[in-house]
């Protein structure tokens, strides 16, 4: 709970005191520097919609910090520009001096911000001896346009349209290495000219789209993301991005361009009949001059529209999201430039599509991790395959030299002996000079090797270069061991990731489908929390899954017509497809669940009660649409072949789609028990408690019968033996009290005995398995299965020369994929297992520390060592084994406490820097746990030591 001082800091003459008391001096024996400032979780983000944003800091420590070391006030200030902000008075808000040691989701608590509003921040915060820091070089956030009435523009597009419909086939192509040619728009050029009387003091524009958008002005493109906005269900949401354009503005004439990609705009789950299948924009620009005055104007039929040198090849959609013709002979040079004559340019066609305008959350695609090319081998003659090192998805560049008109194709892989994977592939129409550089702009490449046709000589190395393109949130973790294996798995856990999050989802893979799916969230979503800060990015995917609650998914596309199966036709109010924003794709109830345990683990992680706030009644009526689908406590299967999916891709599963098998039954009713039991810790977090009672009723009546109907005694099993059923079981609390070890135990045999060690199942079941087996603190049996270099396995997969995760285990069947989300459910066990850095299940968002080591007395880890950068601060974590003794080095932020579980039932055993532990003031005994001893301290350093034998 907060407490605010007295000072009536609402009230201009008390706000100019306590602005000019907190600019004198401070004293730089302050223990405390605020650094790492973010509004809603991100750095200086532009044109954001929250109304109460909360802001963030990081009170580190200004040198080798004291243990114990914490944050006991804080005081922030807000202001419309910097002299306000550093000389006072705070013009938008002034906290004054609040007693609390909270540094995230304070909520901004000053006057009312309008539409554009410039806010920039500052923070200084006291320490535990009562001295204050110097403020905090200043942050910044602007706000977007709030109001429905600050958009005074209209949706405009290309003139003119699709011949045919963007998802008919043209061909009939069906070769997997063949390049399929479809019907094209070019991407299109939108401008408008227009005269400033001076240098404007500001300038913004927010930009929607339907589809993608680049920003020029004056001939420069506006920023460094790329292939924005995220993608959005276009049949109800588009996002704006907001810009700072002055300075590329002057007196004089100005020209503002708008080039657009076609992308989602012709996705078939996103067209409607109010909007054509094209890219279309909607665009906002406010001009603030000297004078006072605002210039204002929009997007409209004024704007002049023209082809663009870019067209989509594909029909971005299911195995044919293709890639892009580049025709530099139509490049028009100053498209977006003043002086250009473009009389001959059609008048920009308007349109009304029926959207919901906001803001883009998560953080913008950037290209960050560069690819270099590592071999050219020619295949056959003038064919030549590069080798880009490791499976990537991004942005594709080669110089290029060949005959004028040459058309240059480039086909990509991600695997060795295709030429081609998913139809992923561009071309290059060379120029009238000969010479000439591809890059991707609106769509994007996905493989490791490429394979060029049509150069006049054979290609360098250097002539090619690649970077993954993704959402630009920072790693959050480091990871070292005296396994090299392991390394490389949460290595490679990590890579893939990364290049599936492209776009604002975690897709499934980045080639083949690019849909949000569900239930590989489950293997996902915490990796993403613990290795990244990803904390805005989930927060737009849980508003996506907002959006399409009461959708059908769609999975079925008829090639002759280009039509879904259902096209996300409303249904009931509470059902949920199993992808987001996307709709196609089969899935289950462990697919739609998603929608409670996606904000509980960010609530975890975090401790930001608004995303359960916000996601609650979705939540409520999801729930409410599966006691449709029961029958005597039982969820009944419903639905076509692709509706009733439950654990998915394990190894060797019937061929098939398996929602009638009886195993299937019992995992989703298991599930269903799950999502009730979270969904109750939801409601109890948020003083529901009535609605928490029934959840918890409810999940105590369909355990029951769960266990009734399929509970075998005879094996002390359900779901007929397999890891994914056993762990649900175990996590859904199936199994009556006095059942629950022989179901342990049976899990555990089924683990070593039955499958030798290895893993033994899919997507969503293994998601379910590490999560038991953690819960349960069987480390013992996750080393087991992370570590087998045989099939099935992650080492497996590397052995193969894996440099991303495939799809399935065996990599045997046609068509899956060797860039997949299947089994990232590895990914946290390293940072939360070996290293042990886990949120204290009672203090959630790492208010409070548990670090507990699972793998201690195993031959081939003997050392491990990395970080996990949380909200609220770095915590590290380095142990060893040595003949004599294990050592383990833990740093804790400050204001933060540490349970520390040591591998000894003996404090007596235990020395920290060369003390006995009871001759540590800040050491506390809080007993034993498991057969470890916990001590708990505050921040600070801290090295403890015990003897080996103890």
């Amino acid at each position: 709970m907060r407490t605010f001082s007295l000072l009536p800091v609402c009230l201009a003459p008390f706000a100019m005191v306590v602005s000019t008391l907190a600019s004198e001096p401070r004293s730089s024996a302050a223990a405390l520097v605020p650094r790492d400032l973010r509004t809603e979780y991100r750095i200086a983000p532009n044109g954001i919609d929250v109304r109460v944003p909360r802001l963030s800091w990081l009170a580190e420590p200004a040198a080798l910090p004291h243990r114990g070391l914490r944050q006991t006030a804080y005081h922030v200030r807000v202001a419309s520009n910097l002299t306000l902000l550093q000389q006072g008075p705070a013009d938008w808000w002034d906290s004054g001096e609040v007693v609390s040691g909270g540094t995230t989701h304070i909520e901004y608590a000053g006057s009312p911000l309008p539409s554009r509003a410039l806010c920039f921040w500052s923070v200084r915060v006291r320490d535990d001896q009562g001295v204050w820091s110097d403020w905090s070089e200043p942050a910044r956030w602007t706000m977007g346009l709030l109001e429905p009435d600050d958009w005074s523009g209209r949706w405009i597009g290309a003139a003119g349209g699709r011949e045919l419909h963007p998802n008919r086939r043209t061909d009939q192509t069906t070769q997997e290495d063949a390049l399929p040619v479809y019907d094209a728009m070019p991407d299109p050029w939108l401008r408008r000219a227009f005269d400033l009387p001076a240098r404007p003091v500001r300038a913004t524009a927010h930009v929607a789209s339907v589809g993608f958008h680049e920003l020029w002005v004056n001939g420069t493109k506006v920023g460094d993301d790329v292939l924005g906005p995220s993608v959005t269900d276009n049949t109800r949401r588009a996002r704006w991005v907001a810009y700072e354009i002055a300075e590329y503005l002057r007196p004089g004439e100005n020209v503002v361009g708008l080039w657009l990609g076609t992308g989602w705009s012709i996705f078939p789950a996103f067209v409607t009949d109010d909007k054509p299948a094209a890219p279309i924009v909607l665009g906002q620009f406010d001009i603030d001059l000297p004078d006072g005055s605002t210039e204002r104007f929009g997007t409209d039929a004024s704007w002049k529209s023209h082809r663009s040198s870019t067209t989509l090849l594909g029909r971005w959609n299911f195995h044919h999201f293709g890639g892009e013709l580049v025709q530099p002979a139509l490049h028009l040079e100053g498209w977006a430039s003043p002086g250009l004559d473009d009389a001959g340019w059609e008048t920009a066609a308007e349109f009304s599509p029926r959207l919901t305008l906001s803001a883009e959350i998560a953080e913008p695609n950037r290209p960050l991790d560069a690819l270099a090319c590592e071999a050219v081998e020619e295949i056959e003659p003038g064919v030549w395959r590069l080798d880009l090192g490791r499976n990537f998805a991004g942005i594709f560049e080669m110089d290029l030299r060949a005959a004028p008109g040459t058309r240059i194709t480039m086909q990509f892989s991600d695997r060795a002996e295709a030429v081609m994977t998913y139809r992923i592939h561009s071309i290059y129409e060379m120029g009238p000079t000969g010479i000439g550089t591809f890059r991707n702009r609106f769509n994007y490449s996905v493989g490791r090797w490429v394979t060029v046709r049509g150069l006049a000589e054979r290609p360098r190395p250097e002539d090619a270069r690649a970077w993954v393109v993704r959402p630009d949130f920072a790693r959050a973790s480091s990871f070292e061991s005296s396994n090299p294996l392991f390394h490389r798995i949460w290595d490679t856990s990590l890579w893939t990731y990364e290049n599936l999050s492209l776009g604002g989802i975690i897709a499934d893979c980045a080639h083949r489908e690019r849909m949000g799916y569900g239930g590989d969230a489950h293997a996902t979503t915490t990796l993403g929390l613990l290795n990244h800060r990803t904390e805005a990015f989930y927060t737009k995917w849980a508003q996506d899954w907002r959006d399409v609650q009461g959708r059908e998914p769609t999975w079925l596309i008829d090639e002759s017509s280009g039509k879904t199966n259902s096209a996300g036709a409303a249904v009931s109010p509470g059902n949920l497809p199993y992808t987001a924003p996307t709709y196609w794709g089969g899935g289950g109830p462990a697919w739609s669940g998603i929608c409670v345990h996606l904000p509980w683990e960010v609530y975890r992680f975090t401790g930001d009660k608004r995303i359960l706030e916000t996601n609650f009644a979705m939540i409520r009526a999801w729930l409410g649409f599966l006691e449709t689908k029961a029958e005597d406590d039982i969820l009944r299967r419903w639905g076509g072949n692709w509706d009733f999916l439950g654990d998915w891709l394990w190894p060797d599963p019937p061929r098939g789609v398996n929602g009638d098998l009886p195993e299937t039954l019992f995992f989703n009713n298991a599930y269903w028990i799950y999502n009730l039991a979270t969904a109750a810790r939801i409601a109890r977090t948020l003083g529901e408690d009535a609605v928490a009672e029934s959840w918890e009723k409810r999940a105590t009546e369909v355990r029951r019968a769960v266990h009734a109907r399929f509970f075998d005694p005879v094996d002390s099993s359900y779901g007929g033996g397999l890891q994914a059923c056993l762990a649900a079981a175990l996590l859904a609390d199936v199994p009556p009290p006095e059942l629950r070890p022989a179901v342990v135990r049976r899990l555990e045999r089924e683990v070593l005995e039955v499958r030798n060690g290895h893993v033994h199942a899919g997507i969503t079941g293994g998601a379910l398995l590490f999560k038991t087996l953690g819960e349960l603190r069987r480390d013992d049996l996750l080393h087991v299965m992370v570590g087998k270099r045989t099939y099935p396995g992650w080492g497996y997969m590397l052995e193969k020369g894996a440099t991303t995760f495939w799809e399935a285990w065996d990599d045997l069947r046609a068509g899956h994929t060797h860039m997949h989300s299947s089994y990232l459910f590895v990914g946290p066990w390293f940072i939360q297992s070996v290293l042990g850095i886990q949120p204290h299940s009672e203090a959630p968002g790492f208010e409070r520390i548990v670090v507990r080591p699972g793998v201690l007395d195993q031959a081939d880890l003997e050392w491990a060592r990395g970080h996990f950068d949380s909200v609220r601060g770095r915590v590290v974590v380095s142990w060893t084994r040595h003949s004599d003794r294990f050592e383990i080095d833990v740093a804790v932020p400050p204001g933060l406490r540490a349970d520390v579980h040591l591998p000894t039932l003996d404090a007596a055993s235990v020395r920290e820097s060369d003390r006995l532990l009871h001759e540590v003031p800040e050491a506390s005994v809080l007993g034993v746990e498991d057969d470890r001893l916990v001590v708990q301290v505050p921040s600070g350093n801290y090295r403890f030591s015990i003897e080996r034998g103890n």
